[in-house]
């Protein structure tokens, strides 16, 4: 798998720092950036800054080789806002709320034949 990893044009780590990387994990992780150093192109994303990463690979060495290598040669995008998926998510409850609002409902006396709207 590492070789695999080593071969990709363009490798895409999405989220990393979401759950903590066993030591074993850290270790991977820094081996197929080593590999892929100055040799193929890697996008991370995370929602941590630089200086979290230590709680999430477990070691401050590790952490600074792996950011060492990482930072080099590359364009750090931050951006912060508001995620999309909590705004999707927000306007489809609003728009759910609009239509059950909207919905009329119709009456019918039985006695007089008369039809309300409620």
């Amino acid at each position: 798998m590492q070789r695999d990893l080593a071969a990709v044009k363009l490798l895409i780590i999405d989220e990393l720092g979401y759950v903590p990387l066993s030591p074993t994990g850290a270790e991977l992780l820094f081996e197929v950036f080593s590999q892929r150093y100055e040799r193929g192109s890697t996008i991370v994303t995370s929602n941590l800054p630089f200086e979290d990463w230590t709680q999430v690979l477990g070691s401050e060495r590790l952490t600074g080789a792996l950011l060492d290598r990482l930072t080099h040669h590359v364009s750090i995008l931050t951006m912060n806002g508001d995620s999309y998926r909590l705004k999707q998510s927000a306007g489809r409850r609003r728009s759910a709320a609009r239509a059950e609002q909207n919905q009329a409902t119709e009456i019918i006396d039985l006695e007089t034949g008369e039809i309300t709207t409620a």
